[in-house]
């Protein structure tokens, strides 16, 4: 397995999360954002959208985090990043998907750079991105007090996981306190003492700086 990443993309985060956790070994292939380096001939022959993470296997390239999780979850089933109940696989996913889809996107690169375009300033990044992550993670909130324990859903790391922690890394960068949802650090210090996520944290990566 080849991973094309960016040491500091929440995508690429997650992804490498979930292959820690299932302890599959990959090769890194480093695409640095700041240079552009994901716009270059070469790397739209890759993925053609410009992104990260990639994921090479089997002769195929998989793009789009949530893709690759729910191949990884399907190829490498043991251990598991689902539930085994239906209601609760679905659950577990509208959990990601509340950070995947209604989150993360609102304060990704290109995203933000639209809204610099628009005259904001980086307080106002700062607000336009926080209001998302709060939005979110109030909800969030609520759900890992009804469903977690240890974890956001239950009592060991699942697909969820690998999108929070990133997100909690991100919010951090646009200076958002996180105190008003303390079951979300909770789930984050039990992240912080177990070897796949700490592996995976941006400051690992051989391209941090």
């Amino acid at each position: 397995m080849i991973l094309h990443s960016y040491w500091r993309s929440g995508a690429a985060y997650r992804t490498r999360i979930a292959l820690n956790l299932k302890g599959l070994e990959y090769e890194r292939r480093d695409v640095d954002l700041r240079t552009r380096a994901h716009k270059t001939p070469e790397y739209l022959a890759i993925n053609p959208q410009g992104m990260v993470p990639a994921l090479e296997v089997e002769g195929a390239v998989l793009t789009q985090s949530v893709a690759i999780l729910e191949w990884l979850e399907e190829a490498y089933p043991d251990p598991a990043l689902l539930p085994t109940a239906l209601l609760d696989r679905a659950r577990v996913r509208a959990m990601a998907a509340l950070i995947g889809s209604d989150i993360h996107p609102l304060n990704n690169l290109r995203v933000l750079g639209a809204v610099r375009g628009l005259g904001a300033d980086q307080a106002g990044v700062d607000a336009w991105a926080g209001g998302w992550i709060a939005a979110g993670f109030d909800a969030l909130e609520q759900m890992v007090a009804r469903d977690g324990a240890g974890w956001s859903f239950g009592a060991n790391p699942t697909m969820v996981d690998c999108y929070l922690i990133p997100q909690l890394y991100s919010a951090r960068r646009f200076n958002v306190d996180l105190s008003p949802w303390p079951r979300l650090l909770a789930v984050e210090q039990a992240a912080e003492t177990h070897p796949a996520f700490i592996a995976a944290h941006p400051d690992k990566q051989p391209d941090a700086d």
